[in-house]
């Protein structure tokens, strides 16, 4: 478990996504050529602008992540459609304390998102992949061939871990709006 002090104080060193991905500007390219192909429709962006509550979100990541290079992207575009999500990203290896604390099938895998409250209470951790990541990777390692780890995603493999992000995003927002100890501090 994630305990607030380390959260809050691991959330303090993260970097917005633009300076995170300059610490590798060799691999940067792959992250923004996957960023240059996604965008939010009319209705996503609508609903990531109606939310209320200010969720901290911090992304436990390498650059060097073939994950991470198909994911992180998709969850910047999220963030940044809505002014109530402050996204930060550290580095799993430089932050080696935290990621030991969010490890996911007995492994330091990435990426992880954190999720939590304005005040640095951790509400959700989900990581390394969403279901239909899982499903599309089965389809194409499970048989005869493997894909190689840079190979660009079909469109509506994309898509659906695209609805898949923004799902979780919103469930968190509901779970904050809905918060007996929120609706007490802000009056609603």
């Amino acid at each position: 478990m994630v305990e607030r002090p380390l959260f809050e104080s691991v959330f303090s060193r993260a970097k917005p996504y633009a300076a995170y991905l300059a610490t590798d500007p060799a691999r940067a390219g792959g992250w923004q050529a996957v960023y240059d192909r996604v965008s939010l429709s009319e209705v996503q962006r609508a609903e990531l602008a109606s939310f209320t509550r200010r969720m901290q979100v911090l992304v436990v990541s390498g650059t060097w992540c073939g994950d991470c290079v198909q994911q992180g992207p998709l969850i910047a575009r999220i963030a940044e459609a809505s002014h109530a999500i402050d996204l930060r990203w550290v580095d799993r290896d430089e932050e080696s304390e935290f990621s030991s604390r969010v490890r996911i099938c007995g492994g330091g895998r990435v990426p992880t998102v954190v999720f939590a409250a304005e005040d640095g209470e951790v509400c959700s951790i989900l990581g390394d992949r969403t279901l239909s990541r899982y499903r599309g990777l089965a389809r194409r390692q499970l048989g005869a061939s493997c894909e190689l780890p840079w190979a660009e995603i079909p469109a509506d493999e994309t898509a659906a871990v695209l609805e898949e992000w923004l799902n979780e995003f919103e469930r968190v927002q509901w779970m904050l709006r809905l918060s007996p100890r929120l609706r007490q501090k802000h009056g609603d």
